[in-house]
């Protein structure tokens, strides 16, 4: 199984061009390319989308995102997995680990 992840749209476009490259075997899709949700979708869609495609958020929203997850797993619904970045990392830490 290839792991698939999305990256959220204000996640610096680097994480998907460093994980592309260090690791071209993984899916790295950013929303607002083709195949994904538009730019300024709202996480509630993005959630669902994720769940229907079987991705891996990432995102460094720690604010609204938790709550909007909190809500989807009340309504019974799931996602593959959700990493909310760590601001205190820099890239290359983030993308080693």
């Amino acid at each position: 199984m290839t792991l698939q992840y999305l990256m959220d749209e204000n996640v610096d476009p680097v994480y998907a061009l460093q994980l592309r490259r260090r690791q071209p075997d993984l899916l790295v899709w950013a929303v607002g390319e083709p195949n994904t949700p538009p730019k300024s979708t709202l996480d509630p869609e993005i959630l669902l989308w994720c769940e229907a495609n079987n991705f891996i958020l990432v995102t460094n929203n720690r604010t609204s995102m938790p709550v909007h997850l909190a809500d989807h797993i009340a309504q019974n619904r799931h996602v593959p997995g959700i990493f909310i970045l760590n601001a205190d990392m820099s890239i290359g830490e983030t993308i080693e680990e």
